[in-house]
């Protein structure tokens, strides 16, 4: 007598047990097999009852579980011969097991989610928009893991080898861009429900700058930036000067003025349109901290390069741009955004006698206050041949090179990247050299291929798929498409990069010492990434792309990669034994060392980064009462050859009464306010704290202060 009553669930709920499900199941399977219509009806019904046999030995009337009762049809019909059904089972097995991980990983995503918005980007908010859009984002990551990634690359991705970016943006998107922004404004453009004419004012064309950022930044995952600021608003200001000069002579008649009469005419000119143009500056800082994109998630991830354009408009742009931006926000509040590159050329700003130098002492005063602007340096050995061309954006992406087309920046951004976890060879290769650079090159092949992969699904959307990004034409060669057409022939401007992070902790590994602290670790440190960087540019000749080598920006995969080294390889000293790996080739964060030591160690890897890099030196507060020192540390980057830097310290804001600097205390010395907004870089841009997540958070706590 079979004593067999119920079952154990998966979700451990107890089921009255179902012979009949058995029988079905083995049925299907013989169908799969044979085709339908060509089974044994009694054969599944056979093979149920020794199912049945050796539940009942093995368990009689105490409880088993879904799990044995497969283990023990698969062993029937394998004692049966049955080699192709039992394939045929184990195969559609092992399907659904990996379906109900993936379902079950995904509703604990979702269930994080719910509770607490991620913080793996500094950027997104804890609005409902924010919890539905990383709802989607995690099953839109979970499609593509287990339905679209060839399985390879989907398990180096999830085991850590390396790390696909934005991920659950796969196949939808782009990452960045340059937006031709002074064409857009004097050609016009259409958001999708009219068309908008070419501004008649600074303000209006101010405005319309925001509104462009915000468009393009729902049809994109990464950053949107204008790489020539100054010089695609000047136009406008010489707009501006003419309406002042109607509005004048209207409000005068007819009336002729000559002499000192012309000239108080001229002054009133040029003070209201200056008056103009800050509040459209004003204006435009305002709207990029406080108009949101992607439903509502984040405030557009905005950049803009300044400080080259010599004509009246240009210099009245940067002026004004950068004193709103250190007036800050209403109640004095630091803007969060835009990212500020403040464009550094001989000739033009860095000596006295200079025409923009001026308005460079105005950035450094600007940045002692806000953190902004950075500083790209145009005359580094890889950047001087474009002139003042290339711009950055502040999460360090540069794109200027093109093996297939203009070498300009504007109108190009960043495809897709993908970081490579460089601890873990350094772990792996046990100090052995030889097995190091093997292993080295293998995830570089790996990587490249990623990448080219990735690059053959976003090639084949349709511009209609980008309304505004190729729809109103921002791409280079977007022009020559049509809304059915594919984007290839624009999307080919842009850059596949690969990444990588913890070159410190790779060089420990290997050696013992990172580059900071050991001459032959920074000799092999540099051979490290000029070797990548060699490989990305015989892949580049190799396959007609723009494939580049970029110093990772890593928030969340800081903190991702090392505790899946952890768990792998335990405690390494200097290696595994803290929260986050030190990204790109900075020297650890908690290493002292002096603002110039830093700054020459960092130094020589920027010029093979061509597809990003940025440096830092923390101070333990602003230097403002000597901007000479400020001026100083910019002189020393430039000379190390540098292309993109930023100086660091804290600027904390109370949120009452607008007091900023260091407020080392929990409450405001002047109001005793705990409303305390304590603003930190993060990967190159700005954020508060508590946006940070946890790897990010201890990694900020660790940064030792540079003595200068």
């Amino acid at each position: 007598m079979i004593k067999l009553r119920h079952i154990v669930k998966r979700d451990n709920r107890k089921m009255p047990f179902d012979e009949h499900k058995i029988t079905a199941c083995i049925e299907k399977v013989f169908t799969a097999v044979n085709g339908e219509g060509n089974v044994d009806r009694l054969l599944p019904i056979t093979l149920t009852l020794e199912v049945l046999k050796k539940l009942d030995a093995q368990y009689g009337a105490g409880e088993f579980t879904v799990e044995n009762v497969q283990d023990l049809v698969e062993e029937v019909l394998i004692e049966g011969g049955y080699t192709k059904a039992a394939k045929s089972y184990i195969l559609y097995r092992n399907k659904r097991t990996h379906i109900r991980e993936a379902r079950s990983e995904l509703m604990d995503a979702v269930a994080e989610i719910v509770k607490e918005t991620s913080r793996s980007n500094a950027n997104v908010g804890h609005s409902p928009s924010a919890k539905v859009l990383q709802i989607s984002e995690a099953a839109s990551k979970n499609y593509y893991l287990n339905r679209v990634l060839p399985p390879e690359q989907a398990q180096a991705h999830l085991e850590g080898d390396m790390h696909i970016h934005d991920l659950s943006w796969y196949g939808k998107t782009l990452t960045c861009i340059q937006i031709p922004l002074g064409r857009m404004l004097k050609d016009g453009f259409s958001n999708g429900h009219g068309f908008i004419k070419s501004p008649k004012s600074i303000r209006t064309a101010a405005a319309l700058a925001a509104i462009i950022l915000q468009s393009n930044q729902n049809d994109m995952h990464g950053g949107q930036s204008f790489g020539f600021f100054d010089r695609d608003l000047s136009h406008f200001v010489e707009v501006e000067y003419a309406r002042q000069e109607r509005l004048l002579q209207s409000s005068l008649g007819d009336l002729k003025l000559t002499g000192a009469k012309d000239k108080d005419v001229s002054e009133l000119i040029e003070k209201r349109t200056y008056e103009e143009t800050y509040q459209a500056m004003e204006g435009f800082i305002y709207n990029l901290n406080t108009m949101h994109s992607r439903a509502g998630a984040q405030v557009p991830f905005s950049s803009v390069n300044l400080g080259t354009d010599t004509s009246r408009g240009g210099r009245m742009i940067t002026e004004c741009f950068l004193k709103a931006y250190a007036s800050g926000l209403g109640r004095g509040e630091t803007p969060m955004f835009p990212n500020v590159c403040f464009k550094v050329k001989d000739g033009i700003n860095t000596e006295p006698e200079d025409p923009n130098y001026d308005l460079l002492q105005i950035a450094m005063h600007t940045a002692c206050k806000r953190l902004m602007p950075t500083f790209s340096f145009q005359d580094a050995t890889f950047n001087a041949m474009y002139d003042d061309e290339v711009g950055y954006m502040g999460c360090r992406t540069r794109v200027i090179a093109n093996i297939n087309g203009p070498q300009v920046t504007d109108g190009r951004g960043n495809l897709s990247f993908s970081t490579i976890n460089l601890p873990r060879l350094g772990i792996r290769a046990k100090q052995d050299m030889p097995d190091f650079w093997k292993r080295l090159d293998e995830i570089l092949d790996f990587t490249i291929k990623q990448l080219l992969t990735r690059y053959d699904v976003q090639k084949n959307l349709k511009v209609r798929d980008f309304p505004f990004l190729m729809g109103q034409k921002l791409y280079v060669d977007s022009e020559k498409l049509g809304m059915d057409d594919k984007i290839e022939p624009a999307a080919k401007h842009g850059t596949l990069s690969v990444g990588f992070i913890g070159l410190a902790e790779c060089l420990v590994a290997l050696t013992g010492k990172h580059h900071g602290e050991n001459p032959g670790s920074q000799a092999l440190g540099i051979s490290i990434i000029s070797h990548m960087r060699r490989r990305c540019d015989e892949a580049s000749q190799k396959h007609s792309m723009n494939i580049t080598l970029l110093a990772t920006p890593a928030e969340e995969l800081a903190g991702r990669l090392l505790r899946s080294d952890f768990e792998k390889f335990g405690a390494i000293a200097g290696v595994t034994d803290k929260k986050w790996y030190t990204n790109s080739f900075h020297v650890p964060v908690e290493y002292k060392i002096t603002a110039l030591e830093k700054i020459a160690t960092e130094g020589p890897y920027h010029k093979y980064c061509n597809a990003g890099h940025i440096s830092y030196v923390e101070l333990v507060s602003a230097p403002d009462t000597n901007i000479e020192v400020f001026e100083d540390l910019i002189r020393a980057m430039g000379e190390a050859d540098m292309g993109y830097a930023a100086i660091n310290f804290p600027v904390d804001i109370c949120k009452e009464c607008g007091q900023n600097g260091l407020i080392n205390e929990n409450n405001c010395t002047r109001c005793s306010s705990d409303n305390i907004s304590r603003v930190r870089r993060i990967t190159g841009y700005l954020s508060t704290l508590d946006r940070f997540n946890d790897s990010k958070k201890a990694e900020e706590s660790n940064r030792e202060k540079h003595e200068v």
